[in-house]
């Protein structure tokens, strides 16, 4: 099957190399930015590259709209297909954003998070998909099987939901983490010493609930640590904001404990 590429950011880059590597063919890469284009086709031995407003009607089976949540309308407001199924890739935004655009249109979602330099090396990414017609809903899931061994159909109100929980296990997660490392810094602690419970921590939610792997000083009710922690970053009163509406939560989460 042949596909062509708006976008040159992570997912464009993901998305690219993926479908190349399952033998589907590549027809071009479009971008806001000239450059990034050709470099990502160039990459891909695309001979074919070019701006938004280059991009042909008819000229692939299929085109991914691969840029921003924020860049979908903008970009979508450029695009008239009546043969190309296009397809975009935000979990965060309704298929409607693209319904003048073509009469075949779907979503494909991978709910992992994405970086063009070191890109997942195993098919075990959830894809979520959603397709206005029999149409593009065959050509998104053959798309998607070149992608994941996890398909599943998810339609707008679950993906926000899907996104809100990704956003909460994933961005603020990293923040948080970023947070420990920064205190690990500046009291001459090797952020290193924290890894093997950082490891255990996500390895455990493998097998149970994390509501039921609950420990520490606010499950436990600890007012003395709770306390005493607090007053650790009186330096910092945004971490220490943090903290206590965090340690309010667990708490609102374990009322009995």
């Amino acid at each position: 099957m042949t596909f062509s590429i708006i976008g040159t950011g992570n997912i464009a880059w993901f998305l690219s190399n993926s479908l190349v590597s399952a033998r589907h063919h590549c027809t071009g890469i479009y971008g806001r930015d000239l450059e990034s284009a050709r470099i990502l086709a160039s990459h891909l031995l695309v001979d074919k590259y070019g701006l938004i407003s280059e991009i042909e009607d008819g000229n692939a089976d299929v085109c991914f709209l691969a840029v921003s949540d924020k860049g979908i309308s903008e970009v979508a407001a450029q695009i008239r297909f009546h043969h190309t199924v296009l397809v975009h890739t935000a979990g965060a935004v309704s298929i409607d954003e693209i319904k003048p655009c073509a009469p075949d249109i779907a979503i494909l979602w991978p709910v992992f998070s994405i970086l063009k330099n070191n890109p997942p090396g195993h098919r075990d990414i959830p894809c979520a998909w959603e397709a206005a017609t029999p149409k593009s809903k065959r050509i998104v899931l053959e798309m998607g099987h070149a992608l994941s061994d996890v398909l599943f159909e998810a339609a707008f109100e679950q993906r926000k939901w899907l996104h809100l929980s990704a956003v909460i296990g994933n961005n603020f997660i990293n923040h948080l983490l970023t947070i420990c490392e920064h205190i690990c810094v500046e009291n001459k602690i090797p952020f290193s010493m924290l890894m093997p419970i950082i490891e255990q921590t996500f390895e455990r939610i493998k097998h149970a609930s994390p509501s039921r792997l609950q420990t520490g000083p606010a499950v436990r009710n600890d007012q003395a640590t709770l306390k005493s922690q607090e007053k650790l970053l009186e330096k910092h009163p945004e971490w220490q904001h943090i903290y206590k509406v965090i340690t309010d939560s667990i708490q609102s989460e374990h009322p009995n404990k």
